[in-house]
């Protein structure tokens, strides 16, 4: 399992392309969840291109489930404060050494200089049926901030169903050319550094913004 803390991240060239972000609200198949709702509605955009292949996504999924976008683009600034969050949780667990605290953090906040979401690339999400509820999961998005540490692997043992919701989410995602950062089932990229380096790309076409 590559995290985000390897030094090969953050080796990856970046070829900023320059597009924009983009109000997920403006695709009427994506719904937009409320609960990392920020000031500036940040959580609401991505890069245009990662806007298209949600788009893409959503259309491969099967008649009444749909797309709930948690969060998308994230200030540096929030970036750094979730990070040095977690770092203390870490340390009051015991763990001091700086090397094991920035991996050990990178499981499930990435580092500032590699973040995919500061770069408008990454995406945080789930499925919800016909009746407007999520699909069962096996565990909810961001379960490491409540204890649910053990749920948040894309490869983590959970229910058949929810197994089977993870694989319907998996392949939509994979499909439209997203890659997955498997310690979190919910979180999606392209065309930043961590998804050049898992595809071979020679560089990163998103960085910070």
């Amino acid at each position: 399992m590559i995290l985000l803390s390897d030094p090969r991240v953050l080796r990856v060239p970046v070829v900023e392309c320059g597009e924009p972000l983009t109000e997920v609200g403006t695709v009427p198949r994506l719904l937009l969840d409320p609960r990392e709702r920020d000031a500036e509605g940040a959580y609401g955009r991505v890069r245009t291109g990662v806007l298209n292949r949600l788009r893409s996504a959503a259309a491969d999924l099967p008649g009444g489930v749909r797309l709930l976008i948690i969060e998308g683009h994230r200030p540096t600034g929030e970036q750094a404060r979730r990070f040095s969050l977690y770092e203390e949780r870490l340390r009051s667990q015991g763990i001091s050494d700086p090397v094991e605290l920035r991996q050990q953090a990178s499981a499930f906040v990435s580092p500032v200089d590699v973040a995919p979401h500061c770069a408008g690339a990454a995406v945080d999400l789930t499925l919800v049926g016909v009746d407007g509820r999520e699909l069962d999961m096996g565990g909810p998005v961001n379960g490491h901030r409540s204890g649910q540490e053990h749920t948040c692997p894309i490869d983590a043992p959970v229910s058949p169903a929810a197994r089977t919701n993870r694989d319907l989410l998996a392949d939509a995602m994979t499909a439209a050319g997203f890659v997955n950062y498997p310690t979190e089932w919910w979180h999606w990229s392209f065309g930043d550094r961590y998804w050049a380096l898992l595809t071979g790309a020679k560089n990163a076409v998103y960085g910070p913004v």
